[in-house]
C-alpha cells in the first residue's frame, strides 16, 4: 500500500465529516458518499455540510461527491464506513460492485443489528473481505474538536500493521496524532461499549449524581469493559491504553458526547422516543446496549455486566432510572 491509494468515506454525519477533513489534509482527492441529495447539493453550493460541523469548509476540487454508493466504492481502494450501525445494513444492500480486494475500514460505533456481528466480522462473513484487509478507527476523539483543530488522538487497528500505518499516515496532521494496533476485535468492541457507559454516565448526571459517583462509575465501567472484551476475544492487551480507557473517558465526560446527552435526558425523565426525537442525532449506545446484552446472554460463559444490564433495563424494559441506579450503586465498588 502507498499513499497514492484512493480513499473514500461513506456517511455524512459529524464523524464522517471529520474524517473527510482529516484526509483532505494529506490527499489531493477524497471520495465521499452521502445518501442525501440535499446534503450533496448544499455542500457543492456552500462548501460545507449543512447539518454537521458546518464550520468546516471544504475545497470542492478535493472532493469526489456522489449519492451513488457503487460509484464511490468502485472509485476508491480504501473504503471508510461511517454510517450508523442501525442503518449500515440497508446502505450495504445497495452495494453491487465487488469490494473483495478493497481495504475496508470501520469507523462505525456498534454492532450491525441484522447480523449481530461487529462491522469487521460482517464484511468478512458477508463480503469475503480478508481480515488483514479490515481496519478499525478508534478514539479518543470527538468530531467537534477535529473541526476546531484541537489536538486529538486516533488508534488505527488492523491485522496487517503496514496497512494500519498507511491509513494512520493518511489521517495524521498537526492536530491529529495516530498510533496503530493489531487488536482489531478488541478495539471494535471497545468503540461499541464506551457508548453504553456514556449513556450510564448521562443518566447518572440527569438523576443528580455528582462527580464522586461518576468517577466510581467510570472506574467500574473500564473493568466491566475488560471482562466483556476478554470473554469475546482473548488476547494480550492493555485496557488502560487510549483506544479503550481514553475513548471511554472522553465519551463519558465530554459535553460533545451525544450518548451522554441522550442518557442525561433519560435521567431527567424523557422517554427513549422523546429523547431520540429531540436530539435529532443517532445515539449509537442505544442499539449497542441491546447487542451487548444479547452477546453476553448467548455466550456459554456469561460475565458480570451490572452497568450494561442497568442501562438495558431502563432503555428496553421501561424501568425507573432512579430505582435502577439506586440498586446499581450497591453493585459498584
Amino acid at each position: 500500500m502507498s499513499q497514492s491509494l484512493k480513499y473514500a468515506v461513506f456517511g455524512s454525519g459529524s464523524w464522517a465529516t471529520a474524517i473527510v477533513k482529516m484526509l483532505c489534509e494529506n490527499l489531493d482527492e477524497v471520495g465521499w458518499y452521502m445518501r442525501s441529495v440535499y446534503t450533496k447539493e448544499h455542500l457543492i453550493k456552500e462548501q460545507h455540510n449543512p447539518s454537521y460541523l458546518s464550520s468546516v469548509e471544504f475545497h470542492l476540487e478535493q472532493l469526489k461527491l456522489s449519492n451513488d454508493i457503487n460509484e464511490i466504492a468502485n472509485y476508491a481502494d480504501v473504503l471508510i464506513f461511517v454510517i450508523p450501525s442501525a442503518f449500515i445494513h440497508a446502505e450495504l444492500d445497495k452495494l453491487k460492485v465487488d469490494i473483495t480486494n478493497k481495504t475496508v475500514v470501520s469507523a462505525v460505533k456498534g454492532i450491525i443489528p441484522e447480523s449481530g456481528l461487529l462491522v469487521g466480522e460482517h464484511f468478512h462473513d458477508i463480503y469475503n473481505i480478508p481480515f488483514e484487509n479490515i481496519g478499525v478507527i478508534a478514539g479518543p476523539c470527538h468530531a467537534e474538536e477535529v473541526a476546531l483543530e484541537r489536538l486529538s488522538y486516533l488508534t488505527i487497528s488492523c491485522a496487517d500493521q503496514k496497512k494500519a500505518q498507511t491509513i494512520a499516515d493518511a489521517l495524521s496532521s498537526d492536530y491529529i496524532k495516530t498510533k496503530t494496533s493489531d487488536d482489531i476485535i478488541g478495539t471494535e468492541y471497545a468503540v461499541m461499549l464506551k457508548n453504553i457507559y456514556a449513556i450510564a454516565a448521562g443518566i447518572a448526571h440527569g438523576l443528580g449524581y455528582g462527580d464522586n459517583f461518576q468517577s466510581v462509575l467510570m472506574s467500574n465501567a473500564i473493568r466491566e469493559m475488560k471482562r466483556f472484551i476478554k470473554k469475546m476475544h482473548k488476547m494480550k492487551r492493555n485496557i488502560n491504553n487510549s483506544a479503550y480507557l481514553g475513548d471511554l473517558l472522553v465519551t463519558g465526560y465530554s459535553t460533545f458526547s451525544r450518548n451522554r446527552m441522550f442518557g442525561n435526558m433519560i435521567g431527567k425523565g424523557y422517554t427513549v422516543k422523546s429523547a431520540q426525537m429531540e436530539m435529532n442525532m443517532v445515539a449509537e449506545g442505544y442499539y449497542a446496549t441491546k447487542s451487548a446484552k444479547l452477546l453476553n446472554q448467548n455466550n456459554k460463559k456469561k460475565t458480570r455486566l451490572p452497568i450494561i444490564n442497568a442501562v438495558y433495563s431502563i432503555l428496553y424494559e421501561g424501568k425507573d432510572p432512579k430505582k435502577v441506579f439506586k440498586k446499581l450503586t450497591d453493585k459498584l465498588d
